[in-house]
């Protein structure tokens, strides 16, 4: 197993108005946060919110290419980033206890706590697909170039560790510095990770290891 220390690159935040960062996505442009009550859109080019939609925000966040995805308690929004309405609503797979949220193959991934576990569900329906047992407490969720990350937080210490989808080994991890847990984690496709930091309200920039 591959194991590295966290490069920390930058990092954003805290915002006005948003005492927790939750699940985040990255839209190509901006990077769109959950924190309680809204959803919020930062432009990591120079570190502002941009822009936020009213809309019940407690946990993971996702993008699909068009709409964003919110986990809100016990439901799963999808909603139209353009003009921040809700066009539909299925039930979350933990019923209230989810955290982490991803979008990749045309599914929805969504990460649970508790159980430490990573179900694929039908973004339709919410039928759960297949699930995918981690060894972690397993918080944001993300897929780049074919390897499923996710987030983690233990105590006061956080990490991110790839996992084998089919078999659920971690294959590598990168431990954060302490005092710094992963609340949400999306990756922009390239080399950096975005993390969640709780409720720190920050969100903190990781170099993706090669």
């Amino acid at each position: 197993m591959k194991k590295h220390t966290a490069e920390l690159i930058q990092e954003y935040g805290p915002f006005p108005g948003a005492e927790q960062v939750h699940g985040l996505t990255f839209d190509g442009r901006y990077v769109w946060f959950a924190s309680g009550d809204r959803l919020s859109a930062l432009d990591p080019a120079d570190a502002q919110p941009a822009r936020a939609i009213e809309v019940p925000a407690h946990a993971g966040t996702a993008f699909d290419g068009e709409h964003l995805f919110q986990i809100a308690e016990d439901i799963i929004q999808k909603i139209d980033p353009a003009t921040g309405k809700v066009l539909a609503t299925i039930p979350a797979p933990g019923g209230g206890g989810d955290s982490g949220l991803a979008w990749a193959e045309g599914s929805l991934w969504v990460g649970q706590p508790r159980d430490h576990r990573i179900h694929q569900i039908d973004p339709d329906s919410g039928k759960v697909l297949r699930t995918i047992q981690s060894n972690r407490i397993v918080t944001g969720v993300t897929w780049v170039d074919g390897e499923l990350w996710h987030g983690v937080w233990e105590g006061d210490d956080g990490a991110i560790v790839r996992l084998d989808p089919e078999s659920g080994e971690t294959l590598e991890t990168i431990d954060m510095p302490p005092g710094m847990g992963v609340s949400g984690l999306e990756s922009d496709g390239a080399d950096r990770f975005y993390c969640g930091g709780g409720s720190s309200g920050r969100i903190r920039a990781i170099r993706r290891p090669r």
